[in-house]
């Protein structure tokens, strides 16, 4: 069963990450990466999520072993039962600027062909896209969401309305939040406070490559501008929750 998992968010660099961590002589990795298991296969039982990882018999004395699945922060009731079945577990948080996070979610949408509309029309269609659909999957652990999955470009950047499920139910200590822009201008040293928190030992891979990165056109600086002054109250609500400042406001 996984030391420490990496929760979100999507679009964050939590591939890099898991990556990076990884490669550590420590580390025992999963046989995947994302395992989503707390949230779209939790019907499987424990059993099959533990199948993912290696025999306990075959880790050595200080090794840890983690998966990271970025739909779990978002998912609402992922911290619920990570808590019940893993409540020793450290969870690392990858936060992105929300502007920035929603328009590469919304690139790798259209890239992969599963998003029909304009970024602007993507945006304005998603409360109705989304509506109910935290409900129904709170009712029913069986029901199947794509729009839930796919298309919260906004919503999932809306982070101070998903950290308190996490926060009312792993010791804050046990929980490390990192500024994904952190992570590719100052890799080498995002990636010592993740090995710290998870007390292994200091090393660092042959290069910090960065893993996933889509291409894409650049955001139109009015759409940019106002999804910096929409996001702006939601980014304060998580400086105020969190006591962090992030350098998101442009």
């Amino acid at each position: 069963m996984p030391d420490f998992v990496i929760i979100g968010a999507m679009k964050g660099g939590t591939t890099s990450m898991f990556q990076y961590l990884a490669q550590h002589p420590q580390v025992r990795p999963p046989f995947r990466k994302e395992i989503k298991f707390f949230d779209i296969h939790f019907t499987k039982g424990l059993g099959w999520y533990r199948a993912h990882f290696p025999l306990q018999a075959k880790m050595k004395d200080g090794a840890a072993t983690g998966e990271a699945t970025p739909y779990y922060l978002f998912h609402p009731l992922a911290a619920e039962r990570m808590a019940k079945y893993l409540p020793k577990a450290k969870l690392i948080v990858m936060l992105r600027n929300p502007v920035d996070r929603a328009y590469s979610h919304y690139s790798h949408m259209r890239r992969v062909g599963r998003e029909p509309l304009s970024f602007e029309d993507a945006l304005a269609s998603e409360p109705e896209r989304l509506a109910g659909e935290a409900d129904r999957i709170v009712a029913d652990p069986n029901y199947s969401t794509f729009t839930h999955v796919h298309y919260s470009y906004l919503a999932r950047g809306r982070y101070a309305e998903q950290l308190p499920r996490w926060l009312e139910r792993f010791p804050r200590e046990h929980i490390l939040i990192l500024p994904s822009e952190d992570l590719t201008t100052a890799p080498a040293q995002v990636f010592k406070q993740a090995l710290d928190f998870l007390s292994l030992r200091d090393w660092q891979p042959k290069n910090f490559d960065i893993f996933k990165r889509g291409s894409y056109e650049s955001m139109p600086a009015d759409t940019r501008a106002k999804l910096v002054d929409y996001f702006r109250p939601y980014n304060q609500q998580l400086f105020d929750l969190l006591g962090m400042k992030f350098d998101w406001d442009k």
